[in-house]
């Protein structure tokens, strides 16, 4: 493929995934909970909004009814948290997540 100048122009055929960092790990201090009751797609039960899929940097929120966080991948960032215009996602740490795990 060459353009008007007579290069050749290349183009990558490769696309980021869900996770292509790595695996979190046992480093992430901060979880995104989400709060289905709050969430616009889970109330209305309808694709709308998905803005924190939107800005994850990570890819590891679905684009489905009701959105999921994969939390293999999950950095913990929270820019899933500020950009909700609902609310419906907080940043819980991760000890109160592990103590509750246990009980």
């Amino acid at each position: 493929m060459n353009d008007n100048s007579g290069f050749a122009l290349k183009k990558s055929h490769s696309e980021p995934g869900p996770g292509d960092g790595g695996r979190t790990g046992s480093w992430r201090v901060l979880r995104p909970v989400l709060d289905l009751e709050k969430c616009t797609p889970a109330k209305k039960n309808k694709k709308a909004c998905f803005l924190c899929w939107l800005y994850c940097p990570d890819g590891v929120i679905t684009k489905t009814v009701c959105p999921e966080i994969d939390y293999e991948y999950c950095k913990g960032c929270g820019i899933c948290a500020e950009e909700c215009p609902a609310g419906a996602i907080s940043m819980v740490e991760e000890t109160v997540i592990i103590m509750q795990e246990d009980q």
